[in-house]
């Protein structure tokens, strides 16, 4: 990992401030579609990669193959505020919303630098899953104490 990948809380946008893992992401040519800006696709997959670190740091890696118990997607939305092209670099924060009994609520922002502007809003919820069974087993304790050291505050379902 890049040690510029991660901001740090004074070098990202304002709005990005009370996210604690915020990564920085080029937009690649590729990232655009025929109509010149970035695909919707290529917001959801940003949000992704900030969900995927996110995940490591909480000790709930995403694996190839999974076994045992981890985190699954079970739901995701975007809200698309504003189109970016290439060249740009995105801002992607991530942090969670809420912990149930088997799931988590997590949130996604995405700034474009060159607009200085929040471009998109996503959210996504995820399931712990032992993958041996196929069922949702309860947000390990050391999961859930790893997201309150994360975000710096109690969270509620």
């Amino acid at each position: 990992m890049s040690s510029d990948l991660f901001l740090s809380p004074d070098a990202r946008h304002e709005s990005l401030r009370d996210f604690p893992l915020v990564v920085r992401l080029p937009i690649h040519w590729g990232d655009q579609d025929s109509f010149g800006h970035a695909n919707n696709v290529s917001y959801l997959r940003w949000c992704e990669t900030s969900r995927v670190y996110y995940l490591e740091r909480i000790g709930l890696k995403a694996e190839r193959n999974p076994a045992g118990v981890g985190p699954i997607l079970a739901s995701l939305d975007c809200n698309f505020r504003r189109p970016v092209t290439f060249p740009d670099i995105v801002q992607v924060g991530s942090r969670v919303t809420g912990i149930g009994n088997s799931s988590f609520r997590m949130e996604h922002s995405v700034v474009s630098e060159n607009l200085s502007a929040v471009v998109a809003e996503s959210g996504s919820t995820l399931v712990v899953l032992d993958y041996s069974s196929g069922k949702s087993v309860r947000v390990p304790d050391e999961v859930r104490k790893a997201i309150v050291a994360l975000e710096g505050r109690e969270l509620g379902a």
